[in-house]
């Protein structure tokens, strides 16, 4: 239940170009499902569930989206401006915690997600080939990231979570 579809493994380039309209409509579309979902999820008062032993509630995972997908967004942003930067680590088990999370309500996260999807998918959704092909460093990962590998973790990373409000609202 951890990797409900699986971990993220890095596409090669070839399988990247390829699948670069299938990563911009998944995060273009991520923020409906997600609010269909978290609707559901409020009505039947399952917000505070955690989709495993161990794991963040359905809340946590809403608002982990808001914010990890805003510093994606950035990422993204400075691969497109910048030569082969490196872009920032953060602690989101720590942000998970914060009293923003409980405070807030989802309807805040679900908010930014609508916003920032549709100027992020925008964004890909124009990019050239050569766009596309420029490269971000990650220390957390080690990875070195081009810009349509990077959309495809964040592609895989929506879904990912998509797939833990799924297993609470089936809960």
């Amino acid at each position: 239940m951890r990797y409900p579809i699986g971990p993220f493994t890095l596409p090669d380039h070839e399988v990247a170009a390829a699948n670069r309209d299938t990563y911009v409509q998944n995060i273009g579309e991520l923020p409906q499902k997600v609010a269909l979902i978290a609707q559901q999820l409020k009505v039947d008062g399952k917000l505070d569930v955690p989709y495993r032993e161990g794991g963040w509630t359905a809340r946590q995972v809403i608002h982990h989206l808001a914010d990890s997908h805003a510093n994606a967004y950035v990422r993204h942003k400075r691969t497109l401006t910048e030569e082969h930067p490196t872009i920032a680590p953060y602690d989101e088990v720590s942000w998970a915690e914060l009293s923003d999370v409980t405070a807030a309500p989802i309807e805040a996260s679900l908010d930014i997600l609508r916003g920032l999807h549709l100027r992020w998918a925008t964004l890909l959704a124009t990019c050239s080939v050569a766009q596309w092909e420029r490269t971000a460093y990650h220390p957390g990962s080690g990875w070195t990231y081009r810009l349509d590998t990077l959309a495809a973790n964040y592609s895989w990373h929506g879904l990912h979570h998509l797939a833990h409000l799924e297993i609470v609202l089936k809960s």
